[in-house]
């Protein structure tokens, strides 16, 4: 099983970033868009094989609009990328439900 989680990555002078609105305190940092991507899909399934083994429920997508002005309000970025990423469920969780 999979889900689908709403994900903005930002060009900064140095590197790349990104985080997800819907999967609360899970980001990454990449020398470049691609490794940044991979990253994120690591630290996403990473964070959601943590609360599964916790017994926290998995956050359900909401995301569908980003607003920039609630975490770039002075517009630092140089590039924005906004995507969905389509992550698979831990089969524990799979398996509870």
């Amino acid at each position: 099983m999979n889900r689908k989680y709403l994900v903005v990555f930002e060009q900064g002078a140095a590197n790349w970033s990104a985080f997800s609105p819907d999967v609360p305190g899970c980001g990454s940092l990449g020398d470049s868009l691609d490794e940044v991507r991979t990253n994120m899909r690591e630290a996403i399934d990473v964070y959601l094989n943590e609360i599964v083994t916790t017994g926290e429920p998995i956050p359900q997508p909401r995301g569908a609009i980003v607003n920039f002005d609630e975490f770039d309000p002075e517009r630092e970025a140089k590039q924005y990328v906004v995507e969905w990423m389509i992550v698979p469920i831990p089969e524990r969780a799979t398996q509870a439900a």
